[in-house]
């Protein structure tokens, strides 16, 4: 927005997230050792603590300013960064993919319920992430403006709710998806956290950002073979590792390094959602060409970031132009 700044090094993290997806992606496709596949899902879980972070700052920094959050108001904002690409991909994957597309998978993409779809499709499998982050984007907001006492609490929960409700699933040998919004909710809540302590972190230091890197790199590689291994990781080692995503993310904020500012790097993360948007149906068709198609998708998805993406979030920001005009209005820029 005009007049508005951005969060330092987050829209580098950003394309490291979606890097991460690629590099998964291009392993499962066989591009790639296969042991990098596993990223795909680091990127995710990335992106989601980013998200918990950046939502939840701008939520509190609306509050500080007015006493209160207007839901309406934040409903608008998102709906002019999210829907809009969105709904021209669901369009194009349900007209070029409908052979293979059943009217609940189709109905489960537009209503933002994908991730509890039992077998999602490969064309818009990958919407799950996109449901969890709708569904966070419904509940969050709501409970923080209700319950804002209570924020800690209600997100350590929400920390505790992942593991527990996979444990059981587990356990009791029911079908878990790893992609439901209960399974994940412990990234996004960890975000959370660190949005309403960022201002207390002391700053951390290179070693200790390092050690945290390392752990990122090295979990998705511990075997959880056997019961007790299970719950080492589910209780131990996961939060671990997104405690250790939030720890970067307020690291990188401190001491902004050029590399993750340098405009390559940022542009990748300003593409970025448009770019997991388009590159999935790209992934998993059979083909001779795998890097053609890939090629495709990132060309499709720039299309999408140039024709849809940024001139809706132009006209979001003429429409919160007069809004944000005075300077106590001023606040971080939604992305």
């Amino acid at each position: 927005m005009s007049g508005m700044k951005r969060i330092p090094s987050l829209d580098g993290l950003r394309a490291i997230s979606v890097s991460l997806v690629l590099i998964g992606h291009l392993a499962h496709s066989g591009l790639l050792p296969a042991f990098l596949a596993t990223y795909a899902g680091t990127g995710v879980k990335m992106f989601f603590v980013i998200s918990g972070y950046l939502i939840t700052t701008i939520l509190l920094q609306e509050r500080s300013r007015t006493s209160s959050i207007n839901l309406g108001q934040f409903y608008i904002r998102r709906g002019y960064r999210i829907l809009p690409a969105a709904g021209v991909f669901i369009l194009f994957a349900c007209l070029a993919y409908w052979r293979d597309l059943h009217w609940y998978d189709m109905c489960a993409a537009i209503f933002y319920l994908m991730d509890f779809s039992r077998n999602p499709p490969p064309a818009l499998g990958h919407l799950w992430s996109l449901a969890v982050e709708e569904q966070f984007y419904l509940l969050w907001p709501n409970l923080l403006k209700r319950f804002y006492r209570h924020k800690v609490a209600i997100l350590l929960g929400g920390v505790l709710i992942s593991p527990l409700y996979l444990s059981l699933c587990f356990y009791l040998k029911l079908p878990a998806r790893y992609g439901t919004f209960p399974a994940v909710v412990d990234t996004l809540a960890i975000g959370c956290l660190l949005a309403i302590f960022s201002a207390k972190i002391p700053k951390i230091k290179t070693f200790w950002a390092s050690a945290m890197l390392l752990s990122i790199i090295l979990t998705p590689f511990f075997p959880a073979i056997t019961p007790a291994r299970t719950l080492f990781s589910l209780f131990v080692l996961s939060p671990v590792m997104f405690f250790s995503m939030a720890g970067l993310i307020a690291h990188v904020v401190q001491t902004p390094y050029r590399i993750l500012n340098i405009a390559p790097v940022t542009w990748l993360g300003r593409i970025s959602y448009s770019l997991y948007l388009w590159q999935q149906p790209f992934f998993f068709r059979s083909s001779p060409q795998p890097m053609y198609k890939l090629a495709l998708g990132v060309g499709l998805a720039c299309l999408s970031y140039y024709l849809v993406e940024r001139p809706f979030l132009k006209l979001r920001e003429k429409r919160n132009a007069s809004i944000l005009s005075a300077p106590a209005l001023k606040a971080v820029e939604p992305a």
